[in-house]
């Protein structure tokens, strides 16, 4: 019987080629499209997996609260450290101090390469359960060792072995290689961590941080954490999250509460909103699976929309099969086991365009996915997925078809109805419902990037390079680097700075100027620059200077960008001075000799921090900022830097970024966003369109006799064609009506996220109302138009 019934669906797959075509198709394209998002979200949900102890290992993190308002970061001071060791060890398995992960130059012999890595305590490699390729896994007890992983190894040693070779890191140290680890891999923290060095070194090497030991302001360091197994993360973060007051009661006034940060939220949950967890990336997930759902059910209406439409055709087969005994339940088998077949030849093809596209896949969402061929839950749920999409698209069919009357059937007088079109012309309604709040949505998405990259930056982006100083050697020579780069021609200005020119790493308080409310909360992005910094930046004066080299007195000035100002509550601002008593010498006093419009060096979606640029004295240098010649081409200039670079530092890697190409890097997750909303709806108004062809198709089909009536009548081609489009057109303009308010509703709500941030303007629905009928009338027009342009006597020849 089972087989009988396969055979039959068949048969009638066969018999009916187009629309058997766009059934598969559709169902075809809308399941390799959810399978797709279903790997991106198992991929998304999996990170991290690679560390076994995950569960138990967490971040320390800390709330400050300055003037009502609470930060809430990893930054945490060095003496924590020593408090959860004393007071709270029977808490953890591990407590491991590190440093924030930093580049450093890598040298064996004559190869020299520029690495990611952190300094980490000796308990590091057991907690993140690395994988040892040779060496031992405590490779960081000795002070002067180093732990690399494979990748780096290769790099260094090729194919011979790396335990015991000494490598020069920065041009200054000679650490010991103990061990190798495989590389992390990419959907994990730390997967860039490309070498480990004991913290016993990093501390030992840097005054700063050993006079750090005793200072619970100084916020520069992160701890890592795992907890032990009977012990929960709420319980323990309950229990230190007073230690910052008890160790300085100064710190008070901050409020500041530490709380463990689960390693299982540094990915999908990591947005805090005034002290509180407000979500992440765990959005997106939920927003693709939303997607991925709406596509696959487009395709199962498609399926509807057709075999309910095509009723008339099957109704003599449902009379027959009837009259001769089979039940409804048999019928109803019959027309599952069809829905069945469809779905898995779709099935079978939807793996293939999985395949053919999994790579481009990869790089538009900037994934490592591998097919899971070898993953038997994959195949498990894909069955139930079959299952599942076999009984959505064919159980309306099967329940509508088995239901005809036999006696009206065989009589010649069954009729579908004058509203058995109306459950079709929901279904079109709802497929463009979606599609459209799709194209809505897409379009708010590109509108908010695009809104944020107009923003005016407050410097000049082109033309300007950053070359990182990762070494001691770099300090104490920008002067002469300076003058040697502009002799060169490749260059026509340059500065330092203490930050990237697209990001801030550090903050500040504990500073006074007359005026200062009582009890108020200061905290100013700091950055130390050099004499040139509102040249070479290319930055627009407000009030006032930049540095100059023909004031002595520069050696203790700030300039201050205008969100500081008006957040000091500074009036005439020039020639005032602020004092800081967190500084080598509290008691000189900083005098502000510039206002600069504000820079963005954060995050283009929020408000520009208040900031302060603090003339550089005490060599503490990360960057050299570059204004390149405009008179030669970027190539030219690049050549003439690196050649003088070389003559001043031949053991050291020439490395350099444009500016411009890192402030584009913090619109990258968005746009990887955008451009995977761009892609599905593209495939749900395809899959819409597919189904709207059918049914117009359908429709002409339907209406062969009347339409060469009409023509021996007289009327004329677009008469046929209105005549056979409007119903279509209105069904999409009523899809507008619903999808427009919805849409609006939704991305008016995701915008809120957005500090700086566009609205959703007319102009957007305009588009997408164009856009969706324009695409409607594209897709019907080809049926009515072949249907208008046939000749009358061929469908006429049998009246």
């Amino acid at each position: 019987m089972l087989k009988n019934y396969f055979k039959i669906a068949f048969r009638n797959l066969l018999k009916n080629k187009v629309y058997s075509f766009i059934n598969i198709s559709g169902l075809a394209i809308g399941m390799a499209a959810t399978i797709l998002i279903g790997l991106w979200i198992y991929d998304e949900l999996n990170y991290n997996n690679y560390f076994k102890d995950k569960a138990t290992i967490a971040q320390v993190f800390q709330h400050e609260s300055a003037n009502n308002i609470v930060d809430t970061g990893p930054a945490i001071p060095r003496p924590l450290e020593f408090a959860l060791r004393q007071d709270y060890s029977d808490n953890f398995k591990h407590i491991i101090m590190s440093s924030w992960e930093q580049p450093r130059y890598l040298k064996y012999g004559d190869i020299n390469i520029n690495r990611q890595g952190n300094s980490m305590q000796e308990g590091a490699p057991e907690m993140l359960n690395l994988d040892i390729v040779e060496g031992i896994r405590n490779g960081l007890k000795e002070k002067n060792s180093i732990m690399i992983s494979k990748s780096t190894s290769d790099a260094l040693f090729g194919s011979n072995s790396a335990i015991g070779k000494i490598i020069k890191v920065n041009n200054q140290h000679d650490l010991i290689v103990t061990g190798v680890y495989k590389d992390i891999p990419e959907n994990n923290s730390f997967s860039d961590m490309d070498y480990l060095i004991p913290w016993k070194h990093y501390a030992s090497a840097q005054r700063w941080i050993e006079n750090a030991r005793d200072s619970w302001g100084n916020n520069s360091f992160q701890m890592f954490v795992q907890v032990n197994e009977n012990t929960s993360m709420a319980s323990v973060s309950a229990k230190i999250k007073d230690v910052k007051k008890i160790g300085d009661p100064d710190e008070a006034e901050f409020n500041p509460e530490m709380f463990l940060f689960p390693m299982e939220d540094w990915y999908l949950r990591s947005d805090f909103e005034n002290g509180i967890q407000s979500g992440g990336r765990i959005e997106n997930v939920w927003l693709f699976g939303v997607i991925g759902v709406f596509i696959l059910l487009l395709a199962c209406i498609n399926f509807v929309n057709l075999s309910t439409a095509r009723s008339e055709k099957r109704a003599t087969e449902v009379g027959i099969r009837k009259s001769i005994g089979s039940h409804r339940g048999q019928l109803i088998f019959q027309f599952l086991s069809e829905s069945f077949l469809i779905v898995v030849l779709s099935f079978v093809f939807a793996i293939g365009i999985v395949l053919l596209f999994l790579n481009g896949f990869n790089t538009l969402a900037s994934k490592a996915i591998v097919f899971p061929w070898t993953n038997i839950q994959f195949w498990f749920v894909s069955l139930l997925f079959v299952i599942v999409t076999a009984f959505l698209a064919g159980s309306y069919p099967a329940l509508y078809l088995s239901s005809f009357n036999p006696v009206a059937v065989l009589k010649g007088t069954f009729r579908a109805g004058r509203y058995s079109s109306l459950p079709r012309k929901i279904l079109v309604v709802t497929q463009f419902t979606v599609s459209i709040a799709l194209i809505i949505g897409t379009l708010v998405v590109m509108n908010q990037i695009q809104f944020s990259k107009d923003r005016p930056v407050g410097y000049d982006r082109e033309g300007l390079i950053q070359i990182p100083v990762m070494s001691s050697e770099f300090v104490g020579k920008h002067e002469v680097m300076r003058t040697q780069f502009i002799a060169s021609g490749g260059a026509t200005s340059m500065t330092t700075m203490s930050s990237p020119t697209t990001d801030v790493w550090s903050n500040r308080s504990g500073y006074t100027w007359d005026g200062k409310p009582v009890g108020f909360q200061e905290d100013l992005a700091h950055t130390s620059v050099n004499y040139d910094f509102v040249e070479t930046l290319g930055l627009k004066l407000i009030e006032g200077r930049g540095f100059s080299r023909e004031f002595a007195t520069d050696s203790n000035a700030v300039i201050l960008n205008k969100t500081a100002v008006k957040y000091m509550n500074i009036t005439n601002p020039i020639g005032k001075f602020i004092r800081d008593s967190d500084t080598e010498d509290p008691f000189t006093p900083l005098k502000i000799v510039g206002v600069i419009d504000d820079m963005i060096v954060q995050s283009p979606y929020s408000p520009v921090k208040q900031a302060m640029y603090v003339f550089e004295k005490y060599g503490n240098i990360a960057f050299y900022n570059l204004r390149l010649n405009p008179t030669k081409s970027t190539s030219e200039n690049l050549a003439l830097i690196e050649s003088t670079f070389k003559k001043n530092f031949p053991n050291t890697p020439f490395d350099y970024q444009f500016v411009d190409e890192e402030y584009g890097a913090k619109f990258r997750a968005e746009e990887r966003i955008a451009s995977l909303a761009r892609v599905f709806t593209a495939l749900a108004i395809f899959i819409s369109c597919l189904g709207l062809f059918g049914l117009a198709s359908f429709v002409a089909e339907q209406r062969t006799k009347e339409i060469g009536v009409r023509k021996v009548l007289g009327a004329s081609i677009s008469q046929l064609w209105l005549l056979l489009s409007k119903d279509f057109i209105t069904l999409v303009v009523i899809s507008l009506i619903v999808a427009s308010p919805l849409a609006y509703y939704i991305m008016g709500q995701w915008l809120q996220k957005f500090s700086y941030r566009t609205s959703v303007t007319w102009d957007i629905f305009v588009i997408a109302c164009f856009g969706a009928l324009l695409i409607t009338l594209i897709t019907v027009s080809f049926q009515a138009i072949k249907a208008a342009t046939s000749n009358p006597v061929k469908s006429l020849r049998t009246e």
